[in-house]
């Protein structure tokens, strides 16, 4: 049951909000989710362990915009997508559980969402600032070659250059996340994209469309378990359905355009952009933990 600071929100204004920052987000791989939630917690006072719910709802309907149109510009890594996707199941279920058994404090939950955002902006902006060599803007051809998959790697070529995927590290580190996910309400997207860009060196329009949609994977079991799953005194904690529902529209459209144009924007303009704003957020989380 929504809540009067809910209610007294304008809720047709929940689309467009969802939209501004999926739009950007969605270009370097992530669904925004990780935003959406410090909205929702303050400015539609949504605190309860359902909040974590809402923000998966907005990835199962959201996310498909931009899985979709990755896939129709044949930038579908599918076989990182699926790794993504397998590694980070188990850890969403445990994230639910420390979720509910131990960050059901808003105020304790808050302070958790401020350090995951300070490594998160902090990952952004140093693989923003880290200097590296311009794309070749010359080459229009955006398109993922010559994928092979080998016992503990694979590999895939992209404007004619091989990058090599190791399983082990990644799988481990997608386990982990998903751990985070599960508490934070996210797919893990917002934290895998750093680690495959800045640590494994791989291209970020390539890694944008399997970050996406482990999101999307993950996201549906989290939304699972979060309705279905009992913990504690036999309680669940469902979504807002009419939160999650209006923000996933605004998401489905808005990842449709930014996978649309990312590809002609430059990708530095947009991590640091991305990396001030989730700063900014963490920083307020932090502060006002310290100072209440």
């Amino acid at each position: 049951m929504l809540n009067q600071t809910v209610l007294e929100f304008p809720l047709l204004l929940l689309p467009l909000v969802s939209f501004a920052i999926s739009f950007f987000t969605s270009m370097a791989g992530v669904s925004g989710a990780f935003l959406l939630l410090p909205f929702q917690i303050s400015i539609l006072g949504l605190t309860s362990p359902s909040v974590s719910a809402t923000n998966f709802l907005y990835n199962v309907i959201g996310c498909p915009g931009g899985i979709w149109r990755y896939i129709r510009e044949q930038r579908m890594l599918w076989p990182l997508a699926w790794l993504i996707s397998l590694t980070s199941l188990p850890g969403i279920l445990i994230g639910y559980y420390f979720r509910v058994r131990f960050f059901p404090d808003p105020s304790l939950f808050k302070l958790f969402v401020g350090c995951v955002l300070l490594y998160l902006g902090g990952q952004l902006l140093y693989t923003a600032l880290k200097k590296a060599p311009a794309p070749n803007q010359k080459n229009h051809h955006f398109a993922i070659t010559d994928i092979s998959l080998a016992p503990t790697y694979l590999t895939y070529t992209f404007h004619e250059k091989t990058f090599h995927v190791p399983y082990g590290p990644l799988g481990a580190y997608c386990l982990f996340i998903g751990i985070i996910g599960g508490i934070y309400g996210i797919g893990g997207g917002a934290l895998i994209v750093p680690f495959c860009v800045s640590v494994l060196g791989l291209p970020i329009y390539t890694v944008a469309g399997a970050t996406l949609f482990g999101t999307f994977i993950a996201s549906i079991s989290g939304v699972l378990f979060y309705t279905f799953v009992a913990l504690g005194q036999g309680q669940t904690f469902p979504p807002h359905w009419l939160v999650g529902g209006l923000l996933g529209l605004g998401g489905l459209l808005g990842m449709n355009a930014g996978a649309l144009v990312q590809k002609h924007l430059p990708e530095k303009s947009i991590k640091i952009l991305l990396a001030l704003i989730i700063l900014a957020v963490a920083g307020r989380y932090v502060v006002n933990f310290i100072i209440l």
